[in-house]
């Protein structure tokens, strides 16, 4: 009898991890066709802030590719110190890929500013950034609530990164729809330098997370 509530509280826990790993695996794959439309649609529009954004997506289908590998080690029962190791490295490769990106896409912006080049107008990208708009915010609630009943510090980072897409899709959507309908064609390089900072401030995340918000700890 005793038991009982500890068994219920694995099969609790165990049903939140299969609902956390579907979420990292709906983020996966919505970001991989989320970046081949948008890097489509950029070169086809001339769109710095699209192609800013639509590699960037990329970029977190890789750290989303980073959590999924973290939740199955623990449904595995993996070492969580192993754990870690394996993911602070793979953290600080993402970090680094994204502040690579920043600094190409604050180049591309400045040129593009300095040169007057005026981006087509991109339905396709504004379609795009309007429905990721919806679709992160969900995913970000979705994840909170699974961070919370985990007790996982790293799905709560990853719920932040998510959020940090929201805003990106806001800021891009906002160059691509001033440019689009009141050909203001500064507004979508101004877009993209402020695409930029939000990539830096993600990689900052990924590179310099305090040890103590990464650690998953596993109650229950």
């Amino acid at each position: 009898m005793s038991d009982r509530p500890a068994v219920a509280a694995d099969a609790r826990r165990a049903r939140t991890l299969r609902r956390a790993l579907r979420l990292e695996y709906a983020t996966v794959g919505w970001n991989l066709v989320e970046g081949a439309v948008g890097v489509a649609a950029a070169l086809a529009a001339g769109s710095t802030a699209l192609l800013g954004f639509g590699l960037d997506s990329f970029v977190e289908s890789a750290s989303g590719g980073v959590l999924v590998w973290r939740l199955r080690a623990e449904r595995r029962t993996t070492d969580p110190e192993s754990v870690e190791r394996v993911e602070r490295r793979a953290e600080r490769l993402v970090g680094a890929s994204l502040f690579l990106l920043a600094a190409w896409i604050l180049y591309d912006a400045s040129r593009a500013l300095w040169e007057r080049e005026r981006p087509e107008t991109s339905w396709v990208g504004i379609g795009l950034t309007g429905v990721s708009l919806v679709a992160m915010i969900w995913l970000a609630r979705a994840k909170r609530r699974a961070a919370a009943e985990l007790g996982s510090r790293a799905l709560e980072a990853d719920a932040f990164q998510t959020t940090a897409c929201f805003w990106l899709s806001v800021v891009t959507l906002a160059g691509l729809g001033l440019n689009a309908l009141l050909g203001w064609w500064w507004a979508d390089p101004v877009a993209a330098l402020g695409v930029a900072t939000l990539v830096a401030t993600e990689g900052r995340e990924a590179w310099g997370g305090e040890d103590g918000d990464r650690r998953e700890t596993h109650g229950g």
